[in-house]
C-alpha cells in the first residue's frame, strides 16, 4: 500500500484499509500481534490508552482462542480500519467448534478493554473473537 493507496479520495468520509495477519497459533508470536494492533491504531490517532486496551484485548482473545486450537494450525487476524475506529476479528481452527463462554472475567474484561466484542463459529469449527473498538467513546463494562 502506497501513500496515495491509504489517503481518502476527495469527497471521501472516512478511510478504510484490511490487513491480514496470519502466524502459527502459538503463544510465542503475540508480540507480533500486539505492535501490529498498536501500529495500525496510532494510524488512526487512538490514544494511548485506547491503543494499550486494544494491545490486551486482542491478546486476551488470543489466549481464549489458543487454549482450543488444533495443533499446526493458524491463527488469523483480520484487521478492518475506519475514520472512527477498528474492527478486529481473530479466529482459529478448532476440534469442535465451542465458543468461549461470555460469562466468564475473560470476557468482562475483553468487553470492558475493546468495546463491542462477540464471538462466532463457521461451519469448519473456525471459532472468532470480534472486536470493535471506537475512537474516543467511553466504555462501560
Amino acid at each position: 500500500m502506497t501513500e496515495e493507496t491509504a489517503a481518502p479520495s476527495p469527497g471521501a468520509t472516512e478511510v478504510r484499509d484490511a490487513v491480514t495477519v496470519r502466524m502459527p497459533a502459538d503463544s510465542a508470536y503475540l508480540s507480533v500481534l500486539r505492535t501490529a494492533t498498536a501500529g495500525l491504531a496510532a494510524r488512526l490517532d487512538f490514544t494511548l490508552d485506547e491503543i494499550e486496551d486494544l494491545r490486551i484485548g486482542v491478546d486476551e482473545a488470543c489466549a481464549m482462542l489458543l487454549s482450543q486450537a488444533l495443533p499446526g494450525t493458524d491463527l488469523t487476524t483480520d484487521f478492518e480500519l475506519t475514520g472512527d475506529g477498528m474492527r478486529i476479528s481473530v479466529s482459529v481452527l478448532t476440534a469442535d467448534g465451542r465458543l468461549p463462554a461470555r460469562d466468564t472475567f475473560a470476557w468482562t474484561v475483553l468487553s470492558a478493554l475493546a468495546g463491542e466484542v462477540d464471538a462466532d463459529a463457521g461451519p469448519d469449527d473456525r471459532v472468532s473473537i470480534v472486536l470493535h473498538k471506537r475512537r474516543g467513546v467511553a466504555e462501560t463494562a
